[in-house]
């Protein structure tokens, strides 16, 4: 489990595509207390650590994380957002994110607003159903507040830190971007679509509400 706060941007060192895909990634803060087995948010993709060395670490990217993320197309020299994952009593600066992504979303443009920058980007209708305004959502990793949303797409902010600190300062319309969206609207629209009728005051009562 992370926190869409961000670490570092690491950089991609070495890409093994075949009947294997691995990564190897230059890190520095993500290599503090290290081990093998660990995770590692990259772009907003959990990815469990094979080995590591004073430089970097080394990580298998299954198929199917390769069809839903935007780690497939990764090559040597790219940015990416790192995170540790969480430990139990540290500070939960963003929100819950599990660093399972749901698909990706395009970046569509970027509009400076003084000392911030919206930012819009396009999604399919899966993702944005559970995408509120105000809501939290996740975008290459980073956890970030919705400020608008429609039928095609969201907006959010960026204050000057996160584009500084993050591979959003590099981002341009057209990129492909991780998303991850609330764990808790999820589960919300599973539950509701289990109940005949929709959410009512007798549901609740059953259920200890």
């Amino acid at each position: 489990m992370f926190t869409g706060i961000i670490e570092e941007t690491g950089t991609v060192r070495r890409v093994e595509r075949g009947a294997r895909f691995a990564l190897e990634v230059r890190a520095r803060v993500a290599l503090e207390g290290l081990r093998a087995g660990d995770s590692v948010s990259t772009n907003g993709v959990c990815l469990t650590v094979t080995s590591f060395d004073d430089a970097g670490f080394r990580a298998d990217v299954m198929p199917e994380t390769a069809r839903r993320s935007n780690l497939g197309g990764l090559r040597v020299g790219d940015a990416v957002n790192l995170e540790r994952a969480l430990a139990l009593g540290g500070r939960l600066g963003g929100h819950l994110v599990s660093g399972h992504i749901d698909g990706t979303g395009r970046v569509v443009s970027r509009v400076s607003d003084g000392n911030a920058e919206w930012v819009t980007v396009a999604a399919d209708a899966g993702i944005l159903r559970h995408v509120v305004e105000k809501g939290s959502i996740a975008v290459d990793g980073i956890s970030l507040t919705v400020a608008a949303v429609d039928g095609a797409s969201f907006k959010v902010s960026l204050t000057p830190f996160t584009r500084l600190e993050t591979t959003l300062a590099r981002a341009r319309p057209g990129d492909t971007v991780n998303l991850e969206t609330d764990l808790m609207a999820k589960y919300a629209e599973k539950l509701l679509g289990g109940t005949r009728g929709g959410l009512t005051l007798d549901f609740l009562t059953e259920h200890g509400f």
